[in-house]
């Protein structure tokens, strides 16, 4: 499109405003860092002033520590042009961090649409269960039993020696399962250490520790429950060493029972 050179000059001027990149208007590409090419990229759509704005996987080719700066740069455009934005990406941090709306997919069909915490809190299937998250929900085969001594209350059973009480508030959704074989399903952060008072709603267990991950203000535990792998995300002051046994909570308002057949969440 041929525009007058004076509104040439405002749109792009008005970009490099925005993104900050003013002081590269008078550079060659060959000049620019990786970062900074993808500012221009991102100016030479915004001088359009289209409807919608794609992005195909804009980060994929960035090192960690520039993929976030740029998440950053473009979750700041969108604030301040405010065009409607389809961005497209493998990474569930991008997803989680920069959209007001998630569609996750799988294989090309659509498992769910929701805003971020609707699909990292309501995942209505497996797929978008284990794919939001890192590391991903724990997923562990169990039995729903009725509740023993007479109660009126549902269990998980996990393994011969663990089991877990359904929450008050799931049994009337959960008792048309009961016998059933489910999956249990518990993010890492859901599962912690004890610290000796355990509120309604959770469950304290033990468990033999396999692995330990410091990650600095945290630490992965890692352990067996019947021989599926399960994942806890612990304070490092009270973390075990492998082989130790460390007391640990499970927060069961948070637990997702999911078919095993249909990958469903119940």
């Amino acid at each position: 499109k041929k525009f007058p050179k004076p509104e040439i000059k405002e749109r792009v001027e008005n970009a490099a405003r925005i993104l900050d990149i003013t002081n590269l208007l008078d550079r060659r590409p060959k000049q620019l860092s990786g970062g900074q090419r993808q500012r221009v990229a991102m100016g030479r759509a915004i001088v359009r002033n289209p409807k919608v704005f794609l992005f195909d996987e804009p980060l994929s080719n960035l090192d960690a520590k520039l993929r976030v700066q740029m998440r950053m740069e473009i979750k700041k455009v969108h604030q301040k042009v405010t065009t409607t934005t389809v961005y497209v990406t493998h990474d569930q941090v991008e997803a989680m961090t920069l959209a007001d709306r998630v569609v996750v997919m799988n294989g090309g069909k659509i498992e769910q649409i929701g805003s971020p915490n609707e699909v990292y809190h309501h995942p209505m299937t497996r797929f978008v269960a284990g794919f939001i998250g890192s590391p991903g929900m724990n997923f562990i085969p169990c039995r729903l039993v009725e509740g023993s001594n007479g109660s009126a209350g549902l269990s998980v059973k996990l393994s011969d020696k663990l089991s877990f009480p359904v929450p008050a508030d799931r049994i009337a959704r959960y008792r048309p399962h009961v016998g059933r074989e489910l999956l249990f399903g518990l993010r890492p952060e859901d599962i912690i250490e004890n610290r000796g008072s355990v509120p309604p709603g959770r469950a304290a267990f033990d468990a033999q520790l396999d692995v330990v991950e410091p990650m600095g203000m945290e630490t992965m535990v890692y352990f067996l429950v019947n021989g599926t792998e399960v994942c806890g995300r612990v304070n490092p002051a009270v973390a075990g060493k492998p082989g130790e046994t460390m007391p640990l909570v499970a927060d069961l308002n948070h637990m997702h029972l999911i078919d095993p057949k249909t990958d469903q969440v119940l």
